[in-house]
Parts: structure tokens; C-alpha cells; sequence
């Protein structure tokens, strides 16, 4: 069965964007093999807001990834570029039933949140990056229960980074 993974950059004070959702302070490592990395997903889910920050940047998806934003209020037949889904929860449980690689919840604390709250995040892949902005867009919306985790591996990269990977117990 496939495995939806939220994987994201977070500063050492829990945010994942900067005040205007920009993400300029991530520092990249040479070491670290994105490409590989990439190369684990097939699809990459997003939500609203995610979506319409990475559209002013120029893109809607990812290449040769399937592309979904799960969205209540944008409407399909505007935003043909990309698949609209309204029904996060269902369409993520139908998913990870279907063949494939895993999928990527890319970005989007209140769209991990909601996915979290419903049980179908397998894990979290947190890249702790070593700065604090001081405000921003947190790891997590307000009033998401709490949820235990499992750590299953971390490691320390060259330039301070500290990638982790859990799973809900």
C-alpha cells in the first residue's frame, strides 16, 4: 500500500513559511539527494493555499507527478492545469489504495492538519532547518489533536540541517 508522507522544511521555531508564505531561508545541502528523493513519489498532493503560492511562482505541479489540490472552494473548471478534489479525506483513503509510488503532502499546515486528524498521514518528514524567523506559517493549524509519534531515523546534514522521519504510533 502506498504511503502518504508529509515531507517539509520547517525553522527551528515551527514555521514552514515565512509571514508572506515564502520559503527563501530554506538552505539547500549539497548532500542531499533530491532527485532521489523525487524520485520515490508519483504524486504530490497540495492544498489551496499552497497551490496558489506555487501558481504565482510560476508552476501548478510538480514534473511527472500527478498533481491534485484538495480544495473546497476553487472550482475545477477555472483551474483546469490542475486536479481539484473537494473531498480530502475520501480521496486520500481511495488513493493509497491504488497502485503506485507514495504521495507527497507537499506544503499546507491546514491541509497536513486535516489529513492528520482523519488518521491517513503515514508519516512526517520534518528537514529542521537552522534559523528561526520569528513568526509565520506554523507546522500545524490551531486545534489539531495531539498525536504521538515514533521516530524512525534522523540524521545531520553538513550545512546543520537535521532531517527526521516519524510515524504515528
Amino acid at each position: 500500500m502506498r504511503k502518504v508522507r508529509y515531507c517539509v522544511a520547517m525553522s527551528l521555531d515551527g514555521f514552514i513559511a515565512d509571514t508572506k508564505g515564502g520559503h527563501d531561508w530554506i538552505i539547500m545541502d549539497p548532500s542531499f539527494d533530491f532527485a532521489g528523493f523525487m524520485a520515490e513519489f508519483d504524486t504530490v498532493l497540495l492544498g489551496r493555499k499552497t497551490y496558489e503560492a506555487t501558481r504565482g511562482m510560476g508552476g501548478s505541479g510538480m514534473p511527472g507527478m500527478r498533481a491534485v489540490v484538495c480544495s473546497t472552494t476553487l472550482n475545477p473548471a477555472v483551474h483546469a492545469d490542475i486536479e481539484v478534489v473537494p473531498q480530502a479525506e475520501a480521496f486520500v483513503r481511495e488513493l493509497k489504495q491504488a497502485p503506485g509510488k507514495d504521495v507527497w503532502l507537499f506544503g499546507g499546515g491546514g491541509l497536513f492538519g486535516t489529513l492528520l486528524d482523519s488518521g491517513v498521514v503515514d508519516q512526517i518528514e520534518v528537514s529542521l532547518i537552522p534559523i528561526m524567523l520569528g513568526e509565520g506559517v506554523p507546522l500545524i493549524p490551531a486545534g489539531v489533536r495531539p498525536v504521538v509519534l515514533r521516530l524512525l531515523e534522523s540524521k545531520t546534514l553538513s550545512n546543520g540541517t537535521v532531517c527526521t522521519r516519524y510515524e504515528p504510533k
